[in-house]
C-alpha cells in the first residue's frame, strides 16, 4: 500500500506553549494511519512569514492558524492557498475577518437566540478623512445618549462591537457613568447592551472542531483563576442547551476553533459573547483545562489532515434561516439548528476515525503531561508573562493543577 505524509502547519503570533505540546504530541504518537487506499504518516512545521507567489505551491494539508486575526500577511498567504491549494485551515480567514460582535448578535437574534437587548451607538470621535465632514453635516443625527440608556435600561455594559479580550469594556449603573465611559471611547464604535442581573453561572463552552468542553468562568477572579477548575457544574438538560448553541454558533460561521459565553438567570440562558474564533489557548489562563485544549486541537488537526477535509468557503446560511422559518420556540428550533451544526462538523465521522485510529490517544496525553518537556513548555510561557521572581511560583502552580487533572482523568 502506497505511504504518504500528511503536513499540518502551525500559524503563530506569541503562542508558547501549546505548540511545543503539539508538537510533542504527535511525535510520540508516531502515527501510521492504514487508510482505505493508503498508509499515511504525519509531519507539524511553524508556518514563516514571506513574501509568496500567489501560483506557488502549498506544502500543508492542514493549517492551525492563531495569527489572521491580526497580521495581514499570513492572512492573505492563507486565504489564497485555500483558494488556490485546497488548504484547510481553521478558523475560516473570510469569517475571520468579517464576523465582528455585531453580525454575530444579528445573526443568531434572527435565529431566535435570547440575545439580550443591544444597541449601537456611533463613535464619540471619528478618524479624519476625506469627506468626512460633510458626510456627517449631511447625515448625522444629534441624539441624546441618556435616552438612549433609559430606553434600553440600567444596568448595561459598554463594548466595542468589534472587540475581543474585555478590551474596553465598562458596566454602566446610571447615566452620568453612561456618559463618562462614552466620552472615554474615543474613536470605537460601541455596542450598548443590556446587563444579565442574578445570574448563578458564567460558562465558557469552548469549541475544537467537533469537541465541546464546558467551562465554569469568574471573570472577576485574575486570570490565572479565571477557568475554575470543576466538572459536572450544571445538569445534562443545561449541558445539552449550552453544547447546542455552541455547535450552532461554530457551524454557522465556520468557526471550527470559538468559544460561546453564557449567564444564566431565572429566565433562561443568554449568550453575550460568542465571536471569539482565537479563543484563550495559553496555560497561563487553562491550567487544569490544558490539557484537553491541546488534545482537542490535536486530534481535530489529524483528522482534517487524514481525511483531506474540504474548506466550506461558502458560509451558507440559509439551512439555518429555513429551520427559524418553520416556527416553534426557541427550545423547539435549537436542537434541528445542533442537528445541522453536526453534519457540517463531521462529528459523528470523527467520533468513528478517533475510535478506530487513535485508541490510545488519551494515554498518550497523560503521559505526556507528566514529563519534561511539558513542564518546560509551562515554564516558557510563564516567563513571557511574570517577572523572574514570580517564574518558579506560576510554574509550580501551573503544573500542580495540570498533575490535579492527570489524577482525575487516569486513562
Amino acid at each position: 500500500m502506497p505511504q504518504s505524509t500528511r503536513h499540518i502547519g502551525l500559524s503563530l503570533g506569541a503562542d508558547v506553549c501549546w505548540p511545543i505540546c503539539f508538537e510533542e504530541i504527535i511525535k510520540r504518537l508516531d502515527l501510521k494511519l492504514e487508510l482505505p487506499d493508503e498508509t499515511v504518516t504525519f509531519d507539524v512545521e511553524r508556518v514563516t512569514i514571506e513574501p509568496f507567489d500567489l501560483r506557488q505551491d502549498c506544502k500543508y494539508d492542514v493549517v492551525v492558524d492563531r495569527l489572521t486575526h491580526w497580521y495581514h500577511t499570513s492572512r492573505e498567504w492563507i486565504k489564497k492557498s485555500i483558494i488556490l491549494n485546497d488548504l484547510y485551515v481553521f478558523n475560516n480567514p473570510w469569517s475571520l475577518q468579517s464576523m465582528e460582535k455585531q453580525t454575530t448578535y444579528s445573526a443568531m437574534i434572527k435565529l431566535g437566540f435570547p440575545i439580550p437587548q443591544t444597541w449601537l451607538v456611533p463613535p464619540k470621535e471619528y478618524e479624519k478623512v476625506a469627506d468626512l465632514e460633510p458626510t456627517l453635516a449631511r447625515y448625522a443625527r444629534m441624539f441624546d445618549l441618556g435616552d438612549v440608556g433609559k430606553g434600553l435600561g440600567y444596568p448595561m455594559f459598554m463594548k466595542p462591537y468589534d472587540g475581543g479580550g474585555w478590551v474596553g469594556v465598562s458596566r454602566i449603573d446610571n447615566e452620568e457613568a453612561l456618559k463618562a465611559a462614552y466620552e472615554q471611547s474615543g474613536k470605537h464604535v460601541m455596542h450598548l447592551q443590556h446587563s444579565v442581573e442574578d445570574f448563578d453561572a458564567f460558562v465558557r463552552c469552548v469549541g475544537v472542531g467537533p469537541q465541546l468542553r464546558l467551562v465554569s468562568y469568574d471573570p472577576a477572579a485574575p486570570l490565572h483563576d479565571r477557568y475554575r477548575m470543576e466538572e459536572d457544574f450544571v445538569d445534562a438538560k443545561d449541558e445539552q442547551i449550552l453544547r447546542d448553541m455552541t455547535y450552532t454558533i461554530n457551524a454557522f460561521f465556520g468557526w471550527d476553533f470559538n468559544s460561546c459565553e453564557a449567564l444564566r438567570n431565572k429566565d433562561g440562558w443568554f449568550p453575550i459573547d460568542f465571536a471569539n474564533p482565537c479563543p484563550d489557548s495559553q496555560v497561563t489562563s487553562l491550567h487544569w483545562h490544558f490539557p484537553w485544549l491541546v488534545g482537542a486541537i490535536v486530534k481535530w488537526a489529524i483528522f482534517c489532515a487524514a481525511t483531506k477535509r474540504s474548506m466550506r468557503m461558502n458560509l451558507d446560511w440559509e439551512p439555518f434561516f429555513k429551520i427559524n422559518e418553520e416556527g416553534g420556540t426557541f427550545e423547539e428550533k435549537l436542537p434541528r439548528y445542533a442537528a445541522l451544526a453536526r453534519k457540517r462538523l463531521d462529528v459523528d465521522a470523527f467520533d468513528e476515525f478517533c475510535v478506530k485510529h487513535l485508541s490510545n490517544f488519551d494515554e498518550v496525553i497523560w503521559e505526556f503531561f507528566d514529563s519534561d518537556r511539558a513542564r518546560e513548555a509551562i515554564q516558557a510561557k510563564v516567563e513571557t508573562l511574570y517577572p523572574e521572581h514570580e517564574i518558579e511560583e506560576f510554574t509550580n502552580l501551573f503544573w500542580d493543577r495540570i498533575q490535579n487533572w492527570r489524577e482525575g482523568h487516569r486513562p
